[in-house]
């Protein structure tokens, strides 16, 4: 029977082998949109110029997301260094919790008030449908981010407070490796300066919740987040790939 750590080497390539042919494929995807799409972009630009041409006294912002502010590009996340989850933790100034699983059951009011042992929560009573992997400008509701804990996913939570540099750079660490990942703004009196969280299935049936809290961003985080994802991912009571 293989070993834990072998059985993550394996995860770890696969999981490469995936991101390899997700970019391969979304490659194709653009160089064919960008034949057949030509017609369409000629329209669009058409009708831009109509709206800013027409619409200038409107005064509005667009209504935008602010994707762009609360996830800029052009950050760098720091190479590599330290492979062992709770050395990275030390060296960040972290801190690592975990807590008995209290409950799997759902819910279908996406209104429904539940108190969770922390902040951000890593189990608990959720709503029925998971909230999807990828980065957010705003912060999904915490009932359906448990419901993506519960299916094997790490999310990592950040105080929208945090500097741009340190934002761009979180970021850039999601994008090296996406694959069961959320990262999301934290819009509650979160305490860290960026969390990670993961549910684990054992010991049946509620699991246990993991945490990972940073009180302060700096460059040692980014081992420790990507130490914590590589120990839990994949690991939740109902996996989903």
């Amino acid at each position: 029977m293989a070993s834990r750590k072998e059985q993550k080497e394996q995860l770890r390539r696969e999981r490469q082998e995936r991101e390899a042919l997700a970019k391969a494929a979304e490659k194709r995807r653009r160089l064919i949109g960008y034949g057949a799409g030509g017609a369409l972009v000629a329209v669009v630009a058409v009708v831009l110029v109509v709206l800013l041409v027409g619409g200038g006294g409107d005064g509005g912002d667009g209504g935008g997301g602010g994707g762009g502010d609360e996830l800029p590009s052009g950050g760098e996340a720091p190479a590599q260094k330290i492979t062992d989850l709770e050395e990275a933790a030390k060296a960040a100034g972290c801190e690592l919790k975990s807590f008995k699983g209290t409950s799997r059951e759902h819910t279908s009011d996406l209104a429904e008030a539940i108190s969770y042992e922390s902040n951000p929560p890593t189990t608990g009573k959720h709503f029925d449908e998971p909230e999807q992997d990828g980065a957010f400008s705003e912060a999904p509701d915490a009932k359906k981010l448990i419901h993506t804990l519960e299916h094997g996913r790490v999310i990592i939570s950040f105080k929208k407070t945090l500097p741009k540099d340190d934002r761009a750079g979180l970021k850039a660490l999601f994008d090296e490796d996406s694959y069961q990942m959320v990262l999301t703004p934290n819009d509650t009196k979160m305490t860290y300066a960026v969390a990670s969280t993961a549910w684990n299935a054992d010991p049946k049936p509620n699991g246990t919740g993991r945490l990972l809290g940073c009180p302060k961003f700096t460059p040692q985080v980014f081992d420790a987040l990507r130490t914590f994802k590589d120990e839990h991912r994949s690991n939740g009571p109902e996996p989903v790939p």
